[in-house]
């Protein structure tokens, strides 16, 4: 009984989050009402500008890897293990396929019944819905990539995690004890592995 009130709550709501998203696309006034949350106001964090900065590239990454890696640098993050190791656990949870859900189906945002969902796979009712929000307020499609990243660095798990992932001189073990802050998983698995691979596929 449990799991199907979780799964048809999650069908609803699902439903509910599409129908305020094409409300906002035919409203006259392109500023979309979200209906109100109990939560405060999600507000993004502010992209860090340097004049001629050096930054890593990864010339022998995926598109999406390499549209993560630009935009962790843009959010602050500089250190080359700090990158590999927020890097390293993406690709533990969904190889940079944000239509992913867990199970391995690549399927539309409301599609993805049970289990978690996305770049980071948020499980959650209270995260994986907190994405259609962000979506449905921001005009952005939740299963789209940059849309994740910008919804993943608003969730205060990140916003914590991230103190530690913008301190630059710490060892792939220190950043990694944020990282599961940050995404509380219960398999290690490869992470530390692909964290180590990235380190060595960064270039100047």
């Amino acid at each position: 009984m449990k799991y199907e009130f979780i799964l048809m709550s999650r069908r609803i709501l699902s439903t509910l989050l599409t129908t305020v998203g094409l409300l906002a696309a035919c409203s006259p006034e392109s500023t979309a009402t979200v209906p109100s949350r109990e939560t405060s106001p999600v507000v993004e964090e502010a992209i860090v500008e340097v004049a001629e900065e050096k930054r890593y590239k990864c010339p022998s990454c995926s598109p999406n890897e390499k549209i993560a890696l630009d935009f962790l640098q843009d959010r602050g993050i500089k250190d080359k293990y700090a990158l590999a190791t927020v890097m390293g656990n993406i690709k533990q949870e969904s190889n940079f396929t944000p239509n992913i859900c867990e199970g391995g189906a690549r399927v539309p945002y409301n599609q993805c019944n049970s289990g978690g969902y996305g770049i980071i796979q948020w499980t959650t009712n209270n995260r994986y819905i907190g994405l259609g929000l962000f979506a449905s307020r921001y005009l952005c499609e939740a299963e789209e990539m940059v849309c994740q990243l910008r919804y993943m660095t608003t969730e205060p798990q990140w916003i914590r995690a991230s103190e530690t992932f913008k301190t630059p001189g710490l060892s792939i073990d220190s950043y990694m004890n944020a990282a599961y802050y940050w995404l509380g998983w219960g398999i290690h698995g490869n992470r530390t592995y692909y964290s180590n691979q990235y380190v060595n596929l960064y270039t100047m």
